[in-house]
């Protein structure tokens, strides 16, 4: 899923600015937040929260490959909101009380490849017990793609040459592979339920239909025997 290529590569065509037509070369990436309570107001500031924004990749490898930096702009109250990682882990942790919308931009080693912004709100508060007594942290995270489209001969080279992060396993807070079955399970239950639905509103459209034929037909043979009835005689003197 992280990489699509076509079967016969020596075939690949390069155009003159070097892009190498024919290939699209997909990267999923997780991207969004974890945070904590911390049980009360803290007296300094106000804040209740830690937490840490953060983009990673979805599968086991290193991003810096062909990540240049990772541009986190925070909300304007923040001193420096404009937060520069340059290496992994691609996050910034900080404390605070309120959610925002965190711009997160992505650049590529490659100048010739545009940067990719992804948007993420920040959330703290949610209504599980254990989240909100500080036992248990909150998380907020997606899943996305990276898209690569023709991409240049050196962007090409980074992107199917990238290392594993860590020899053991890899998982992220969130089961996407279940949260994907999940999904399908419902998409297909919805689809069921659908196709149930219209088969019974087309089952009454012909019942209702045969029903409409039945007294026309009715109407009709009603109005050829009023039409035989001989006219009546008035009386004679």
């Amino acid at each position: 899923m992280a990489l699509m290529m076509p079967s016969v590569v020596p075939e690949l065509a390069q155009d003159a600015g070097g892009r190498v037509k024919g290939v699209t070369i997909i990267k999923p990436i997780i991207y969004g937040n974890v945070a904590r309570y911390f049980g009360k107001k803290r007296e300094e500031d106000g804040h209740t929260h830690q937490w840490t924004v953060y983009l990673k990749p979805y599968k086991n490898e290193d991003m810096s490959t062909y990540v240049k930096k990772v541009h986190f702009k925070l909300h304007e109250s923040y001193p420096n909101q404009n937060r520069v990682v340059m290496k992994p882990p691609y996050e910034v942790t900080e404390t605070g009380w309120g959610e925002f919308e965190i711009v997160i931009k992505i650049y590529f080693i490659d100048p010739s490849e545009r940067p990719v912004t992804v948007y993420h709100i920040l959330k703290l508060f949610q209504s599980e017990t254990n989240i909100m007594l500080g036992k248990k942290q909150l998380v907020s995270e997606f899943y996305d793609e990276l898209i690569f489209s023709e991409p240049s001969v050196l962007m090409q080279q980074m992107l199917t040459s990238s290392r594993q992060i860590t020899l053991g396993p890899y998982k992220h807070e969130t089961d996407f592979e279940e949260k994907k079955e999940k999904t399908l399970n419902a998409i297909l239950s919805a689809k069921n339920k659908i196709r149930h639905e219209i088969a019974d509103l087309k089952e009454r459209l012909k019942v209702a239909r045969e029903t409409i034929d039945k007294y026309k037909t009715e109407i009709i043979k009603l109005e050829s025997q009023v039409d035989v009835v001989p006219p009546s005689v008035p009386p004679g003197p």
